[in-house]
């Protein structure tokens, strides 16, 4: 009357307990990898958008995730590409709202201010309030650059904001790239 009851695929008998909790060990540690992966490469996507966050990077520290679980098999080249184009996207994240105000004749100040006012546009009740802070914010930041010449604000606010749409676009398809990858490999090698 005192035994212990184990559902497991084998028969009791040839299960002992120690196999039993070892076993019990690896798959709880499988599932706070998933959970913990899930919720990095959700905050990829979030990241992608809010500058708190390194969106891509963070997406592929949940891909990292997937791949220590036990029933993953780990793929060293599937892990270096996507980490290279994570660090890729991060640096381009920098390069490309510059070269948008840039080629636009704009100014730090105003790649400064997109940024600035897509926080603010966070925050703002209302529909895209940080795509609209964030053109507000650059044109801003031009006419504190160059309090005289609004059309070149106005011109340089544009470039600003294109660079800033052009990168955040760049985030959002990798990471979503990332979230859709995770997907396939919990689907295919779900235990």
């Amino acid at each position: 009357m005192g035994e212990l009851l184990i559902l497991a695929p084998l028969p009791v008998d040839t299960v002992s307990s120690d196999e039993f909790l070892s076993c019990a060990k690896f798959l709880s540690l499988d599932i706070f990898l998933i959970i913990l992966g899930s919720v990095l490469v959700l905050a990829g996507i979030a990241g992608s958008v809010l500058p708190v966050l390194p969106g891509p990077l963070t997406g592929w520290f949940g891909l990292l995730c997937i791949y220590l679980s036990s029933w993953v098999p780990i793929n060293y080249y599937t892990l270096a590409i996507t980490f290279v184009l994570s660090v890729a996207i991060l640096v381009l994240d920098y390069l490309i709202p510059a070269m948008g105000a840039k080629r636009f004749g704009g100014s730090k100040k105003g790649t400064t201010g997109a940024t600035l006012g897509m926080l603010v546009g966070l925050f703002v009740p209302i529909p895209l309030g940080f795509v609209i802070g964030a053109f507000a914010g650059a044109f801003v930041g031009e006419i504190i650059h160059k309090r005289n010449d609004v059309k070149r604000a106005w011109r340089s606010a544009v470039g600003s904001f294109l660079g800033f749409l052009t990168s955040t676009g760049l985030k959002i398809l990798v990471s979503l790239f990332f979230l859709a990858y995770f997907g396939y490999l919990v689907i295919k090698y779900w235990p």
